[in-house]
């Protein structure tokens, strides 16, 4: 059953599922926390597991124009000050990686852990940001267009066919964000600053999660951020793409709740 934090009069929605020490998943963009109901089911054995529904997406409303990370890392910790956490490992997929770096910058004595899943430290380049904006201006004339699009982009060109269902389910999901919200993300991630000093001065446990057919991350990118922490932990996988909870579902639990065991 979802419960709602009220933050600046607005509701964002969350779960929490489990008793003992805390992990908190982030989703990525056009995404929500349900695509964490199977981790959730597998870490709440243990754990207690918090997900959240972004600003903008799932049951959350959306605040602004622009939904800067750094305010969504904010909204995170306000929740677990709600619910009493002062320790955790926090998982971010995606854009929910680049919140979790924001979130390491700004509260890092509150992290016993991160997990950096299929997302990255660094800003976003020229090209990146001319990208987004060209996505904002679909978004602004045919927001399904858009998702109907960039949904299947995601996975692994073997793997579109194979996760058909999901990717359907991904798409009528996400049918149902407000272009407002979905544009205040763009913009977030265009505007988001570099991490990689977040990385390299991390005195917690950072654990990477790499598809190496991602389409949307450079992988020799992300190995180089492997190096940088003092502690830095790596599942590399083959064959997967954008979205390892769904291509590679036991893999990336499995790996989640070893790092939280030996973590926590």
């Amino acid at each position: 059953m979802e419960s709602f934090l009220t933050y600046r009069d607005k509701n964002i929605a969350f779960k929490t599922q489990g008793k003992g020490k805390a992990i908190v998943l982030l989703h990525g963009f056009l995404e929500s926390m349900k695509i964490w109901d199977e981790m959730v089911n597998e870490l709440s054995r243990d754990y207690q597991v918090i997900t959240i529904d972004l600003p903008g997406f799932g049951m959350s409303d959306s605040f602004d124009s622009i939904h800067s990370m750094e305010f969504m890392a904010d909204i995170v910790n306000r929740l677990l000050d709600f619910l009493g956490i002062n320790k955790c490992i926090l998982v971010g997929h995606s854009m929910g990686g680049y919140i979790a770096l924001s979130f390491a910058e700004k509260f890092p004595e509150k992290l016993m852990g991160l997990v950096i899943f299929h997302s990255h430290a660094k800003a976003d380049n020229s090209e990146t940001k001319i990208n987004r904006e060209r996505a904002i201006e679909v978004i602004a004339s045919d927001k399904g267009r858009f998702i109907l699009n960039f949904i299947p982009d995601l996975f692994a060109p073997d793997n579109v066919e194979k996760y058909k269902k999901q990717i359907d389910t991904l798409i009528k999901n996400s049918e149902k964000f407000s272009k407002q919200g979905i544009i205040a993300a763009i913009e977030g991630m265009k505007h988001r600053d570099d991490k990689t000093d977040v990385l390299k001065n991390a005195d917690f446990p950072i654990l990477f999660i790499i598809g190496k057919l991602d389409p949307r991350i450079s992988f020799h990118d992300v190995m180089e951020q492997v190096a940088m922490p003092r502690h830095s932990e790596l599942l590399l996988l083959s064959d997967v793409g954008h979205m390892g909870f769904i291509e590679a579902k036991d893999k990336c639990q499995r790996s989640i709740k070893s790092f939280a065991d030996r973590v926590l």
